[in-house]
Parts: C-alpha cells; structure tokens; sequence
C-alpha cells in the first residue's frame, strides 16, 4: 500500500503543468538528437546540464531523462530512410529498416517501430515500477567469469545467426575484437596498435565506425549503381502505414524484443546496442523464413526498436536502486543526479520518493506525447525518399561527415570513417555481415577486463569460468549457438536430399 501511495504520489507531481512542459521539451529535443549522427543522447544531456543547474531537480531530471528516450525514437528515421543511426543502438534497424525503405515501404517501417517503441518503453517502465529491486539483485550476482561468459555467449550467438555464413559472421566478429584492441591496454598502460596516431591511444570511437560501416558504406554501394546506371529514385509503394499481416508479424518480436532489452540494460555496462543485436538475432532464430532478414523483415525493425527502448527503461534499474550506471548515457544522468546532491540508491525510494517515482511516472507521459509526436510526421519523414539519389547521397555524406567532425574534433576520425565506408562496402560485396564487428567492438574491452579479473581472483586457474550454476547455462548456451545453425542447414537441405534420392531410384 505504501508503494502504491508514492506511484500515485509520482504521478501528481509528473502531471504538474511545468513538470508537464519539461516532458515535452525533453521527448522534442531528444527525437532531434536522435536524428543527428554523431550527438546522441549522452552529449545532449552533458551540453544541457549547465543549462539546468538552476532548475528544481524533479524537473531537471525529467526532461533530461525525456532527451534520453527521445532520442531512441528519433534515431529511427535516419536509420530507416538514410541508413544512418543516430545512435549506435539504432544501428541493427537499419539492417531491414532501410531495405524496406528501398522497396517503398518506409513509412510503414517508420510505423511499426513507432508503435514498437512505445508498447516496449510502456512495458520497461510498468517492469521498473514492480521489478526494479529484485532484478538488481540478480544483477549483483554477476561476477567477472559470469560477465565474460554472458558477452562470449551474446558473440557467439550474434556470429552464428547474423548473415547467411556462420564462417562470414565469425570473421567479422574476429575483427570487431582487432578493432577493440587498439588503444591503452588498462593493466600495463602500453599502446597497442596504436601506429603512432596520437587519437588511437583511447582506442577507435563505436559510432564512426558504424557509420562508417552503414552509412558510408551504402552510399559506396550506390556510387556504383549510379555509375551502372541502375540507381534510381525509390518510389513510395501502397499506404504510409503497416497491413495487418504486418502487425500480426510484429507482436511477437516486440514482446520479446523488449523484454530482452530490459533485461539487458539492467545489467550495467550491457547497453542499447548489445540489447538489439541479441534481439534481432532472436527474432532470426526462431523465424520460419529467416532468410527474410537482411532483405526488409518487418519484424527484423520491430525487435531492435523495441529492444532499444526496453533497455532504456532497464538502465534505470541500476541508476535508481544501485546508485550504478547501466549505460553511458545514465552515467551522465548520476552526474547530474550528483549536481544536485542527490545520491541514488537503495535509501534514494525512501527519502525522495517524489522526485524517483515522479521521475518513472514522467516516462509513462513521455511515451505518449513522443507517440502522438511522431506518428503525424510519418509522411514527412517518408517524403525525404522523393529527393534525387544523387542529392540523398551529399546529405547523407555530409550529416555523417559533420557528425563524425564534431564527436572527434580532427581530420582523424574523418579518414577513419572513409577506411570503415570503404569497409563497409566490401563487407556488402562479400556478404560478410556487419553487426557481429560492432558488437565485437563493444564489448571487446569489456571482455577482455572481466577475463583479467576473473583469472585474477582465481589466481590463474581457468576453472573459474565453469565455477557457478550461471557459468555453466551460459556455456551450454554458447554450444547450442554454434551447433544450431549447422542442424538447421542440414535438416533444411534434408529434402532435397530425399527428392534426388527419389529421383535416381
């Protein structure tokens, strides 16, 4: 009865005019973060916390925490119809997002991750009110091996399902790890790959390279469909919105999609993009026509946005109840938790119940205004597919050009960006998948430290990474992901077998 006394509490205080105001000026801005590669929602929030030095912090935090989930939904038009993330956690929806913005679908894809992302965000935040103190309990009971074990099993699986070649996806990933090695190594403070360049002491940035790999990339690929003269404008095909066997195909993936990214971003450090890389490889997994995916699945753009949005919310688990950042961006958010002398933890749900249950009930509002926001601009946002290709690619060169240019501040990152464009391209040429580097490249560094500590605590014995019930699911796992895809093929293969067996006889 106490709990539900401070939600409804939470809910006074969200529904305040000026703390109404500031959900809406925080959701506004966080869609046009979003939509801007090279931003992104850690940076906003960073650039604005001056600006809100002098505010009440209820207020405060609920608009900062708006440009956070804003920005999820804002990232989802320039994926879908650029093929530029915003964000490096919209990177997965461009992989079916943009081919159906190519067939003339884009304003239906615009749709379903509109609605995808709200039903998850809604979700995530009901999830956080009832949940949030026993999942963060769970959380605690990861230690190194079972971090390393968990990031292994997420590799591997993304590696095996992602592409048509588990060979293809393995070789990727390969590289994404080569590409986080590159910077100060933590224990010995040597450089390591670093070729002299002075910017790759701090290791390769994520975003440049997903839009080195997406954005960049594609537009390689369409300088030489241009030059062919098979580059034509993409025509927009049937109604601005999904058919019904495109809801009923979704419902599915969007449930799952956000639950896995809850769970994920619950876990500190997991983040948005781990969330929707394992989403889309779940939604893979299980489909009856997974050779669909990559070519405009809708489904393939409803998991990832919802996933996106349900990792969100979870990221606040560990923020409000632990006092520990889940991502990057809610590392921000403590800061300014800490700016206003506020320390989140356990005893933040008794001493400040307004501002933590005002904070979450705030969501619940975000979400809707960030749905009726986004929804009316849908032929808008479609409407960007009528330019000329060859006007479509300056813009996109040119947004990720300055995007890139204003994250790292030299020519650097510039020529890293064409190295990964280019990439990107042979990636396409070769039908080497994409998103098991990206992962690879998160969670490198992160892999490589609970590895250390793991070993660490053992005292050098490897022993460590079979030593709970949790490690050894989690290994169990990884050879079901490995072994699986190799089952599927040959029980796909299997009637063709039997019919030219049939045939001969």
């Amino acid at each position: 009865m106490e709990t539900l006394n401070a939600i409804l509490g939470g809910f006074a205080v969200a529904a305040q005019p000026m703390n109404l105001f500031f959900v809406f000026l925080g959701a506004v801005m966080g869609t046009v973060i979003g939509m801007l590669p090279g931003i992104g929602p850690a940076a906003g929030i960073a650039l604005l916390l001056p600006v809100t030095f002098g505010m009440e912090p209820v207020s405060a935090l609920i608009m900062l925490a708006g440009i956070y989930y804003g920005a999820m939904y804002g990232n989802t038009a320039s994926a879908i119809l650029i093929n530029t993330p915003g964000t490096a956690s919209a990177a997965m929806t461009t992989v079916d997002g943009y081919p159906l913005a190519k067939s003339g679908r884009g304003g239906a894809a615009l749709a379903i991750a509109a609605i995808a992302s709200f039903i998850a965000g809604t979700m995530g935040i009901i999830i956080l009110s009832l949940l949030a103190v026993p999942f963060a309990t769970f959380a605690l009971r990861f230690g190194p091996a079972e971090y390393f074990m968990l990031m292994a099993f997420s590799l591997t699986a993304v590696s095996a399902l992602t592409g048509k070649s588990p060979a293809k996806g393995a070789i990727s990933a390969v590289l994404g790890l080569m590409v986080a090695s590159i910077g100060i190594d933590l224990q010995s403070g040597q450089a390591r790959f670093t070729m002299g360049i002075p910017e790759f002491l701090d290791g390769v940035g994520l975003l440049v390279v997903i839009v080195g790999l997406f954005a960049v990339g594609e537009c390689l690929r369409n300088v030489e469909k241009w030059f062919e003269g098979t580059l034509q404008p993409i025509p927009i095909r049937g109604k601005l919105w999904f058919t019904r066997d495109e809801w009923n195909r979704s419902v599915g993936p969007i449930t799952r999609g956000g639950l896995i990214g809850f769970a994920v971003g619950v876990l500190p450090g997991a983040g948005g993009t781990i969330a929707t890389i394992l989403a889309y490889a779940t939604e893979q997994k299980l489909s009856k026509r997974p050779e669909k995916f990559g070519t405009g699945a809708v489904e393939g753009v409803a998991a990832p946005e919802a996933a996106n949005n349900g990792s969100t919310c979870g990221a606040f688990v560990p923020l409000l109840t632990l006092g520990v950042p889940g991502s990057g961006v809610t590392a921000v958010l403590l800061g300014a938790f800490i700016m206003y002398g506020i320390q989140p933890g356990p005893m933040l749900f008794q001493n400040r119940p307004d501002l933590v249950w005002g904070l979450i009930n705030s969501m619940y509002i975000g979400n809707i205004m960030l749905l009726v926001l986004n929804l009316p601009m849908i032929p808008l946002f479609a409407k960007m597919l009528y330019a000329p290709p060859g006007v479509l690619l300056a813009i996109i060169l040119g947004i990720a050009s300055v995007g890139i240019y204003s994250v790292g501040g030299s020519t650097t990152s510039l020529y890293v960006l064409i190295f990964f464009g280019a990439a990107g391209y042979l990636f396409r040429r070769l039908e080497i998948p994409a998103p098991p580097l990206i992962l690879a490249l998160v969670l490198g560094g992160i892999m490589e430290q609970s590895f250390r500590q793991a070993m660490t605590i053992s005292g050098g014995n490897p022993k460590v990474f079979v030593g709970s019930t949790i490690c050894i699911i989690l290994l169990a796992m990884i050879v079901v992901a490995v072994v699986m895809p190799l089952l599927m093929s040959r029980l796909r293969a299997l009637p063709g077998r039997v019919a030219a067996r049939s045939g001969s006889g």
